[in-house]
C-alpha cells in the first residue's frame, strides 16, 4: 500500500483508538508535559499538544510498517542526512564513531545511514534492547537489518566492539540515549526540561574507552513523513573530557531539539519515573 493509505489508517483508526478509546499512557504524557512546560497552563493548549503528540506517534507506526518495503530512492527523498562527511572522516581516522540519538522524529528510519555513507568500508551497528515480545522483536530486527544495519543487543556491545576493533572493522555505533536509566545505572543527573533528570552515559564511556569521537543526530521535520538529520559533533576526544561532559552536551542539544518541535519526541515514555533521592 502507498504511504498515504498507511497514514489514513493511522489517523482514522490507530490515533483515535490510542488517544480516545484506550487512552494509551495519556496520564503519563499529561504529567510529562505539565512538568516540562510549566507555562502551558491552558487546558485547551495542553489538549492540543497531546493530540499532536499522538498523531505523530501514530504516523511513526505507519511509517515504520511502510519502511519494511520502501524503496531506497524514496527513503533518500524522505530522510536527508547532513554533514555525512564528518562521520566518514572521523570513522576513517579513529576506526569508529559513537552516534547518540533519541526517540525523536522517526528514529527507525535513521538506520538508513548505513546506505548513505560513501565509504563501503564503514559499517553501522545499532545497539538495541531486546523486546519481551519475541515476534515483535524479530519484526523490528528485520526492518532495521533491511536498511543495511547490523544489530547488537546492549549487553553484548562491549564484546562486539572489541571484536570489530581487532578485525579492523570501521563502525558507526548508533545508541538511543534518551531512555531512563535503571536506578543502578543512573550515574549522571542534570536539569532537563525543568526537571531533575538522569541520563545514560554509555556512549561517552565507550567512546572514552576506545578513543572514538561522539556525535549526535539533531532532527527536524519540515512536513509529515520527511526528516532532516543534522550530524553534530559532541566531542572528538571524549577521553580527554571531564566526566559526563559529553553526556551533558547531548542533554542540552536534545533539549533544544525537543523544544523546537515537541510533538516529535516520545512523550509516552515514563522518563521521570525515578527521582534522584530514590536511587
Amino acid at each position: 500500500m502507498p504511504l498515504s493509505i498507511h497514514y489514513g489508517l493511522s489517523r482514522w483508526i490507530l490515533f483515535p483508538l490510542a488517544f480516545y478509546v484506550v487512552r494509551y499512557r495519556r496520564n503519563v504524557v499529561r504529567k510529562n508535559l505539565r512538568n516540562a512546560f510549566p507555562n502551558l497552563t491552558s487546558p485547551l493548549d495542553l489538549f492540543l499538544q497531546e493530540r499532536r503528540i499522538y498523531l505523530h506517534l501514530a504516523e511513526v507506526v505507519a511509517e515504520t510498517i511502510y519502511g519494511y518495503s520502501i524503496s531506497d530512492d524514496e527513503m533518500r527523498e524522505r530522510v536527508s542526512f547532513h554533514n555525512l562527511e564528518l562521520v566518514e572522516r572521523l570513522a576513517k581516522q579513529y576506526g569508529g564513531v559513537m552516534v547518540m540519538l533519541g526517540h525523536y522524529g522517526n528514529w527507525e528510519w535513521f538506520s538508513d545511514i548505513a546506505k548513505r555513507v560513501n565509504n563501503p568500508a564503514i559499517t553501522v551497528c545499532s545497539v538495541y534492547r531486546e523486546l519481551k515480545n519475541k515476534a515483535f522483536d524479530q519484526l523490528m530486527a528485520d526492518i532495521r537489518a533491511q536498511r543495511g544495519t547490523d544489530l547488537t543487543e546492549k549487553k553484548h556491545i562491549l564484546r562486539e566492539m572489541v571484536r570489530r576493533r581487532k578485525e579492523g572493522i570501521v563502525t558507526l555505533y548508533g545508541m538511543i540515549s534518551d531512555q531512563k536509566p535503571s536506578p543502578q545505572n543512573a550515574h549522571y543527573w542534570t536539569h532537563f526540561l525543568h526537571q531533575d533528570t538522569s541520563f545514560l552515559d554509555g556512549s561517552e564511556v565507550l567512546g572514552s574507552k576506545f578513543g572514538y569521537p561522539v556525535v549526535m543526530y539533531y532532527v527536524t521535520s519540515p512536513c509529515r513523513g520527511y526528516y532532516n538529520v543534522d550530524i553534530r559533533l559532541l566531542s572528538e576526544h571524549p577521553n580527554e573530557e571531564t566526566d559526563f561532559a559529553v553526556t551533558e552536551r547531548y542533554a542540552r542539544m536534545l533539549e533544544q531539539n525537543i523544544l523546537q518541535q515537541p510533538e516529535l519526541w516520545l512523550w509516552t515514555h515514563n522518563r521521570w519515573k525515578y527521582k534522584r533521592e530514590e536511587v
